[in-house]
């Protein structure tokens, strides 16, 4: 059976599929914002996967190729595999399993309720001012962004982005600064229409002074200001600790799959 990439404008084929979801970087990738999509057939799919950065959605009938190609032996060495969250989902499951084996890894993910107009606006802006002064909270220019590609704990702030000018045009983040130099920062992962996916993190000489609550609460700040939402997707349950004291409730536990070493892997 076929597996065929899609374009751009073929995106709306395959959008039924994925009703239901309350994930950003799938409707990223509808929206022919980032990422790429490929189905069982252009015109009328039964099945479907999104991948974009990290991250690889399944949807609609089990489909042994969707799991495989054109993820075997790629230059991609990690990717977390969602199945969907529905009566499919454990057949999804069991075919990723199958296919990668102790190359993979089940783990829970926690999702974010996504609810516009929630937010404190003062209560965020007291986050903020509460930094200690020896520290300075700005949104990611130039030079921070060069930062963000230095360290591999925050690479991701920037990754899907080719350079400042395309993260400048589409992108948003803050950041802590501690002797001009980059020590935490919440910045958009991903981009759709809407708004954007935070990505947040602290080095890790410097966790536990609220320095990432205060890049949190400045990036939220500046979304509402410019008529974006802020979505907030858990890898711990810190994460949506972190989540809840900005203001986010937690909505529900979800299944994923860490895939490992893909550029190095055989087809069984």
């Amino acid at each position: 059976m076929s597996i065929d990439k899609l374009n751009p404008k073929e995106m709306s084929a395959i959008a039924p599929l994925f009703a239901g979801w309350e994930e950003s970087l799938i409707w990223s990738c509808l929206q022919g914002c980032m990422g790429e999509a490929w189905a069982d057939d252009r015109s009328n799919p039964k099945s479907a996967r999104i991948i974009l950065a990290d991250f690889c959605y399944f949807a609609g009938e089990r489909n042994k190729g969707l799991v495989a190609e054109d993820v075997r032996n790629s230059n991609r060495e990690f990717l977390i595999m969602v199945p969907p969250l529905n009566e499919t989902g454990e057949m999804w499951a069991r075919e990723i399993e199958a296919c990668y084996g102790k190359c993979c890894k089940r783990v829970e993910r926690y999702a974010i309720k996504k609810e516009p107009g929630i937010f404190d606006e003062n209560y965020l802006t007291e986050i903020v001012e509460k930094v200690p002064k020896e520290y300075e909270v700005r949104l990611i220019d130039e030079e921070i962004f060069r930062q963000t590609r230095e360290h591999d704990w925050s690479l991701d702030f920037t990754s899907q982005f080719a350079d400042y000018e395309e993260y400048h045009k589409r992108g948003l983040g803050a950041a802590v600064l501690h002797q001009g130099e980059l020590v935490s920062g919440a910045s958009s992962y991903t981009v759709y229409r809407e708004g954007i996916e935070i990505e947040i993190g602290t080095r890790e000489d410097y966790r536990r002074k609220g320095l990432a609550s205060a890049c949190g609460a400045r990036l939220i700040l500046e979304c509402i200001k410019r008529g974006l939402y802020p979505s907030w997707d858990a890898q711990n349950k810190y994460s949506v600790g972190l989540a809840e004291k900005l203001g986010y409730h937690f909505d529900r536990a979800y299944p994923a799959y860490e895939i490992y070493g893909l550029s190095q892997q055989t087809e069984k």
